[in-house]
């Protein structure tokens, strides 16, 4: 499995690698625009990313803007919608408004609150259909 993290907390994208490692190939970036940049070469590489995990607060380009992003390539590009990236969101705040903003307007696939435990993790790439 390919999987991008997108995390602008130096400790927090490192505990997320570590937990993730086990589960692929983990590739990391600090903020939106360096997540669409990344996901821009892989699609452009024919080597996309099965999944990433976007923080939504993030210095320069935020997680819903850069997810909307990502999402706008892939129709341009002719991804289709069952081979979309799966896209974890990633928060420390539990607020509702954000939650809908991510699924119903950014297209998110999963929501995950801070702190994130392995069973979290596994949990949602379960429910995701990656594990």
């Amino acid at each position: 499995m390919r999987i991008l993290i997108v995390e602008d907390d130096f400790i927090a994208r490192h505990v997320l690698k570590d937990m993730l490692v086990t589960y692929g190939q983990c590739d990391t970036v600090v903020d939106g625009a360096e997540a669409v940049q990344e996901f821009n070469m892989a699609l452009s590489d024919k080597r996309p990313y099965d999944v990433i995990f976007l923080d939504i607060m993030m210095p320069n380009v935020d997680g819903l803007a850069a997810l909307k992003s990502i999402r706008q390539i892939e129709k341009e590009t002719g991804v289709l919608p069952a081979k979309e990236v799966k896209v974890i969101m990633t928060t420390a705040l539990d607020d509702p408004r954000t939650v809908v903003e991510a699924y119903y307007r950014g297209g998110a696939d999963s929501y995950l609150v801070k702190p994130i435990t392995k069973n979290k993790i596994a949990d949602e790439l379960h429910k995701v259909g990656l594990i």
